[in-house]
């Protein structure tokens, strides 16, 4: 549907029903959408996105999903990572021009690990407005339905991928008197929480899978128990890793930690490697984290280290 003058029509469709979207002020609108289930979308955001006059987002395909469901109009332009150099002084201009912008990413609540905090403060630099339309937050609807601690929360985003920088990261985040909340991916899920438990200790912990989607999940536990349930069950969707601070666990590695380490570490390591691992994660002893390996493995086959 589009104005006599050729325009898109700002207006939405909500429950069978078009609805109008009142006028917006120039500026760029930093908007949350749903992190799963449609139904989360704020009437807010819709009169947003509905207005605007450009929807800057990471990838079209994923917000014409949502376009599409909630009849909006405005004209899409890619903004990711490897676009974002060439596409913010456009995004400046519409600005410069008295234009409208939203910014979403494809689920959630944008500048959660994601470049857009770079367009936020090239916008304010420019002396430009920036408003925020808040909504949907995978860490937020994963720290309310976790069990742990909220009152002091540190958003981690990512670890590093591979093994020395991680360990540096949670070296860092060790002392970190609050509870800890990352983002994973499923085929990385089972080695970083195995590496959790090595530079953590014994945590209660939380994987929260699929938030507001059909397959939702939370599984707790000792961080060592859920790696090696991942380990042995790879899940799917997206995740988020919650960790209790250090206040709220024993530090000492108990005889079903190391058991649950040790059945990660041996499904890429042979016995006597397996068991340094572990002991190196937990300070345990290694010739008994030997025997364990041993008798998960069913005896025999390698020499003593």
């Amino acid at each position: 549907m589009t104005l006599a003058d050729g325009a898109p029509a700002r207006r939405y469709i909500l429950a069978g029903h078009a609805c109008a979207a009142p006028p917006l002020e120039p500026a760029l609108y930093v908007v949350s959408t749903p992190i799963g289930n449609l139904g989360d979308i704020t009437v807010r955001a819709l009169e947003t996105l509905a207005a605007a006059d450009l929807i800057c987002c990471e990838d079209t395909r994923v917000t014409a999903t949502l376009t599409l469901r909630f009849g909006l109009a405005a004209p899409l332009m890619a903004y990711h990572e490897h676009n974002a150099e060439r596409q913010r002084p456009k995004i400046l201009a519409a600005l410069a021009e008295g234009r409208t912008v939203a910014l979403v990413s494809d689920a959630g609540t944008p500048l959660v690990s994601d470049p857009g905090y770079r367009l936020v403060r090239a916008v304010l630099e420019a002396g430009h407005r920036v408003v925020p339309v808040p909504g949907a937050s995978a860490p937020l609807a994963a720290l309310v339905a976790s069990g742990l601690p909220s009152d002091t929360v540190l958003f981690a985003g990512f670890l590093p991928q591979k093994g020395g920088p991680r360990a540096r990261r949670l070296a860092e985040l060790a002392a970190v008197p609050a509870t800890l909340v990352l983002f994973e991916s499923p085929h990385r899920l089972a080695a970083s929480l195995a590496a959790m438990a090595g530079a953590l200790g014994a945590r209660e912990a939380v994987v929260a899978r699929e938030l507001t989607k059909r397959f939702e999940e939370f599984r707790r536990g000792t961080l060592a128990e859920l790696a090696a349930h991942f380990a042995e069950h790879p899940p799917k969707g997206e995740i988020v890793v919650l960790v209790a601070p250090a206040a709220e666990a024993a530090h000492e590695a108990s005889e079903e930690d190391a058991e649950a380490l040790l059945r990660v570490a041996l499904a890429d390591m042979p016995v006597a490697a397996a068991a340094k691992d572990v002991a190196r994660r937990t300070g345990l002893d290694r010739k008994d984290l030997y025997q364990m390996a041993l008798a998960i493995k069913g005896g025999g086959g390698e020499e003593e280290p």
